[in-house]
């Protein structure tokens, strides 16, 4: 453990200019996280049709990529030394030219949001102000995971507010039939991602503990640390299966997927307890956030089975992304 990558180990250089370095501190793969946890939201709007929804998912999609790169900003200095490879860290572009990128990416999203409901501008307003907030709550063992996953968990209210004929006060009632299963996909983000960011971890330690970052292994070890990520994959499939349960549709295909989920979950909470070397946790983070996309698309296809087709073809653009990132030991 402790090896970090140094320039003979950055296998890309972007070219082209600040668009394509931007692109890379966005990290395409991970838009796709952005915009299945909206998707779950919208897939729970009256089962619209998805040409209806698409101008909402356009703007969450990009908003993770908005928000990664804004974030990057705060914390140059443990990504200096886990992940030289960031256009940012070596240079390509200016922390002035992505915040200010970033933050009229954020602006232009919460525009959008808010012309499909005036609801959304608050809900836009918490998530930019949480994002800027980031790195501090990054720095303590008990915010970082916690932090980081209410600002996602607020993507699928987001999509579910997007339908103009959605109210927020409906999900708080009892007997409305959605409550339950749509409260418990969010709880499925949110613990989802939260076991994200906790394995995310495992591969900057070195980093983060050079640079004054008390994440979960710096203080507490790598032993206690995957325990933690244990208890959020089961609070993450527990809850997925809530909310495929709590539906009366089919659920063959929602339970397949689920399954792949769940097995694809087993394999990265072994693997993780398995290695000591943060440089070959990735494979785990990969995992991980598989389990993230397919337990966003159990749900998905518990509500709107018609968008099953759309869902496989979304993941596969998600593998081919993730196979494509610029530094295979960094997710």
């Amino acid at each position: 453990m402790g090896r970090q990558m140094n320039a003979s180990t950055v296998r890309y250089v972007p070219h082209g200019g600040f668009l394509s370095a931007y692109f890379v501190t966005m990290r395409p793969y991970l838009l796709f996280v952005s915009g299945s946890a909206g998707a779950v939201g919208f897939s729970f709007a009256h089962g619209a049709p998805w040409t209806d929804v698409l101008p909402g998912f356009i703007v969450l999609f990009l908003s993770y990529g908005f928000g990664h790169a804004l974030t990057d900003c705060f914390q140059t200095d443990t990504d200096a030394i886990s992940s030289p490879y960031r256009p940012l860290v070596r240079g390509l572009i200016t922390r002035r030219q992505v915040m200010a990128t970033s933050l009229l990416g954020l602006a232009l999203s919460a525009v959008v949001l808010t012309g499909l409901n005036p609801m959304l501008l608050l809900l836009g307003a918490m998530a930019v102000l949480g994002l800027i907030a980031y790195t501090p709550f990054k720095r303590r063992w008990w915010g970082g995971p916690l932090w980081n996953s209410w600002i996602v968990a607020l993507l699928p209210i987001i999509g579910w507010l997007s339908d103009p004929r959605n109210r927020l006060a409906d999900l708080f009632q009892m007997l409305n039939p959605i409550s339950l299963p749509f409260w418990a996909g969010v709880a499925t983000v949110f613990f989802g991602y939260a076991n994200f960011v906790v394995m995310g971890y495992f591969k900057d330690i070195s980093a983060d503990r050079k640079t004054g970052y008390q994440t979960l292994p710096v203080v507490f070890g790598w032993r206690t640390t995957a325990i933690c990520s244990d208890i959020l994959a089961a609070a993450a499939a527990l809850s997925a299966g809530v909310s495929v349960a709590a539906r009366t549709h089919a659920r063959i295909v929602p339970m397949a997927v689920l399954g792949l989920g769940l097995l694809f979950s087993i394999t990265a909470q072994v693997g993780i307890h398995r290695v000591r070397d943060e440089m070959r946790a990735h494979k785990s983070i990969s995992h991980v956030v598989r389990v993230f996309m397919l337990y966003s698309l159990t749900i998905i296809t518990s509500n709107v089975p018609s968008w099953l087709p759309l869902g496989i073809l979304y993941y596969q653009l998600f593998e081919f992304a993730l196979q494509s990132r610029p530094e295979k030991s960094q997710v």
